[in-house]
């Protein structure tokens, strides 16, 4: 509770100060067609969740709660966060972010040595008669991808008030409520992450006085996907948690990637056409946002604990969890440009 109060009066107060350097130097986000925001807001405060993680995952390191080899897994990370703070300082092309992001990637998984053995949920396990399948060498290209897509899935989420910042907060706090008893290093980086983004947060709840930015969307992105999976690492069942807590931003970018792409849309072009922020534009970014938060607390994590508590049921409980967020997708139109929901 110390650290996790310390790293979010310290984020609070590093966003405070990269909103002043950000006003000075005109680092501001621009409204335009594609916008949630209607005037220029300053970017570039997830730099205070990056540090606030960095001096969390350095005292575990110094006070010997964390290994060398996860600090360097984490430290992974800070390419993504430099590039997308250049980034938010001038734009950097889309290739040399994506080569970074995929370089941050693997050597993020060559540190995890690929993925963990997979839990086969029921009704494999009687099919299969085993409940663990050893992903061999396919583990590192499959995990490579979970992380960029992971990475890129927050930036692309990262679009109204106080959105990514509370998603952050939801994810690391429920893994680290799982990882209380099973690893308690995992558990002081997970709200370690929480606390550094609850501390932005303070400046980033509707209405906006700063945005995170890409420094802090992909680097967020990234060191979340990494805890899900050193958490799979200690307890296979985390996997599913995981993705389940994660389920709000994994189905609505998935869905609405997945429509640009078979609609013949320019999927990569940029566009404000997800779910989230379809309701922005009907509802306002206050009432969405609180939305996304009842989903979360009122259904997302029931189906993760039931997940927890029955590993058998994994596969049903992220059935359960998909199913209802998919359904939204489909009534906001997700990936459609405009807006018309009846």
């Amino acid at each position: 509770m110390l650290l996790f109060c310390i790293i979010l009066a310290l984020s609070a107060l590093l966003t405070g100060l990269i909103r002043r350097y950000a006003l000075s130097n005109q680092v501001l986000d621009i409204p335009n067609q594609r916008s949630s925001h209607s005037v220029p807001t300053p970017r570039g405060g997830g730099l205070a969740i990056v540090l606030g993680f960095c001096a969390a995952g350095l005292w575990l390191f110094a006070t010997a709660q964390l290994g060398w080899e996860r600090l360097a897994m984490l430290a992974a990370a800070l390419p993504v966060a430099a590039v997308g703070f250049w980034d938010d300082h001038g734009g950097v092309a889309a290739r040399w972010r994506f080569a970074i992001h995929l370089l941050a990637a693997a050597i993020a998984v060559g540190l995890l040595q690929g993925l963990p053995p997979l839990l086969i949920p029921a009704p494999f396990d009687a099919v299969l008669g085993r409940r663990f399948a050893d992903p061999g060498w396919l583990g590192y290209p499959l995990a490579i991808l979970f992380l960029v897509w992971a990475l890129n899935l927050f930036n692309f989420m990262d679009g109204i008030d106080g959105i990514a910042a509370s998603e952050a907060i939801f994810v690391g706090l429920g893994l680290a409520g799982y990882l209380l008893y099973i690893d308690r290093a995992l558990f002081a980086l997970a709200a370690g992450l929480a606390a550094a983004s609850a501390g932005f947060l303070c400046w980033n709840w509707p209405k906006a006085k700063i945005f995170m930015g890409d420094v802090g969307s992909g680097f967020v992105g990234l060191v979340l996907g990494l805890l899900i999976l050193l958490a799979a690492q200690q307890a296979a069942v985390l996997l599913y948690c995981g993705l389940i807590l994660f389920g709000l931003f994994v189905v609505d970018a998935s869905y609405t990637l997945a429509y640009r792409l078979c609609s013949g849309q320019q999927w990569y072009a940029a566009h404000c056409s997800h779910t989230y922020q379809h309701a922005a534009k009907r509802y306002g970014h206050l009432p969405v946002l609180c939305a996304c938060w009842a989903i979360n607390l009122g259904w997302l994590l029931p189906c993760s604990a039931w997940a927890f508590w029955h590993p058998s049921h994994a596969l049903a409980a992220l059935a359960a969890a998909y199913l209802p967020l998919l359904f939204l997708a489909f009534r906001f139109r997700a990936g459609r440009t405009g807006f018309v929901v009846s």
